[in-house]
């Protein structure tokens, strides 16, 4: 008997990988953790149904959300992530030599356990001596910082659940507080294409646009996420994405990535029509 798994991506529509094995299955109180194996996309991490990683395609996720604002900022030095607990934005943060310090705040231990011992791939870099790992909830953490970090990287899970708190004006807030003069704020900004993950879309870049100067949406695709079509959001009290970048500092660097390029950087936030019509709507 054929195994698959499938997320209804709506009511109409769902997505389904044929299952060779599942590692693991459990609940940590908190939220239903599941680690399947497809030969499609490899090894695959799914919270309460929902997928949140493969290992086929990961890479474009973890690429865009951490060096779109590093490149835009090569000099940030503290950090802060809330959630990933897959650790896969950790993983591109420590190739950065310049950075100094980094809090990761995940609100799932387990989540962290799991994923070290299942998906590697993503899950390398929790050993680094300049990360600190707070299991706590992301929105009381940030209460408590002014002025601290020069990035914020805020990713998270959909926003119901335990990561419903990360997608309030109260918390966007309390990120721009938290950032340097110099910060930037960057989210999972959620799919434009399906009308319940639009919806969702648009409260959170009203709800930014109304705490930041400086607010712009990105995009890339992501096979294995609603649509395929992915948003992010950067936001900062002073740098802007494409006309503060400059491409030859960051490449000076000499970062191998698989998705990310400075080219890309500058076209990732070319959105289409339907895209800026809907930002416009709530802006």
């Amino acid at each position: 008997m054929d195994l698959w798994f499938s997320e209804y991506h709506t009511k109409n529509v769902r997505f389904s990988i044929k299952v060779t094995k599942q590692l693991y299955s459990g609940h940590s109180g908190i939220q239903r953790i599941d680690v399947f194996e497809s030969k499609e996309f490899g090894k695959f991490l799914t919270l309460d149904g929902f997928m949140m990683l493969t290992e086929r395609d990961e890479f474009i996720y973890h690429d865009m959300i951490v060096h779109v604002p590093m490149a835009v900022n090569p000099d940030a030095k503290n950090v802060l992530v809330i959630g990933a607990g897959d650790g896969g934005a950790i993983r591109e943060l420590c190739r950065y030599p310049s950075i100094e310090k980094i809090d990761m705040v995940e609100i799932d231990e387990l989540v962290v356990s799991i994923c070290k011992k299942y998906l590697p791939k993503t899950a390398c870099s929790f050993g680094d001596e300049r990360l600190t790992i707070h299991y706590q909830d992301g929105l009381k953490f940030v209460r408590s910082r002014a002025n601290v970090y020069d990035l914020i990287i805020v990713d998270s899970t959909d926003p119901l659940g335990p990561g419903e708190g990360l997608f309030t004006k109260e918390f966007y807030g309390n990120c721009f507080n938290a950032l340097t003069e110099t910060g930037i704020m960057v989210n999972q900004h959620e799919s434009p294409f399906y009308k319940d993950d639009a919806f969702a879309m648009q409260r959170a870049h009203k709800r930014i646009v109304e705490t930041f100067p400086i607010s712009r949406v990105y995009q890339a695709h992501i096979p294995t996420y609603p649509s395929g079509h992915w948003l992010f959001g950067f936001a900062s009290k002073r740098s802007h994405p494409v006309n503060g970048f400059n491409p030859a500092i960051w490449n000076a660097i000499g970062l191998d990535t698989r998705y990310y390029n400075t080219q890309l950087h500058i076209g990732a936030f070319a959105l289409p029509n339907y895209v800026e019509e809907m930002l416009r709507e709530v802006e």
